[in-house]
């Protein structure tokens, strides 16, 4: 180890150099008995991987004032459910979820609208009627199905323009 100028080195002593070790150590490979050769499953009921998914729990907050719910939805259910919509337009991009990803959450049921249409409307409240709670798992991802990857694909300003000239256009009918 190197000392500073300050201390007195003798003339004979030895000073310490870099040396190799004798022995390479072998090369080093991730292949741990949890890793999953091919990486993340996908298919039916799988969900959306992604980074940092819990951050967009935090980011609801700033939507306490622009979330507008009509009687008989449950805030809860309405946030857990666009949550799950914006972890599945973050995992498009392959990255942790913004306050955009939520936007279009809330925008592609017409939470964000102060007058959604009567159709809207009713199929929300069929859609996110309890998806808070965690046996509800199957019917938070039929939820997030009902938002095609097209449309969550498209920037914020564009899901917006698309919601403003045709509102029921953003989502399918789970029923069809």
């Amino acid at each position: 180890m190197a000392a500073p100028r300050h201390v007195r080195v003798g003339p004979l002593s030895e000073v310490r150099a870099y040396s190799s070790p004798e022995v390479t150590p072998r090369r080093w490979r991730a292949e741990r008995p949890g890793d999953l050769a091919g990486g993340q499953p996908t298919g039916a009921l799988r969900g959306h991987q992604g980074p940092d998914q819990g951050y967009a729990y935090g980011l609801v907050q700033l939507f306490d004032n622009r979330v507008l719910l009509v009687d008989g939805e449950d805030r809860h259910d309405v946030d857990a459910g666009c949550v799950a919509v914006a972890l599945k337009r973050a995992s498009i991009f392959g990255r942790a979820p913004v306050v955009w990803d939520l936007e279009a959450g809330y925008l592609a049921f017409g939470f964000l609208d102060s007058q959604p249409p009567a159709e809207l409307v009713a199929r929300r409240m069929a859609l996110f009627e309890g998806v808070a709670e965690s046996h509800h798992y199957s019917e938070v991802r039929k939820l997030v199905a009902c938002v095609p990857t097209a449309v969550l694909a498209l920037a914020p300003a564009d899901i917006r323009r698309r919601y403003e000239t045709d509102p029921m256009g953003l989502t399918r009918d789970p029923t069809q």
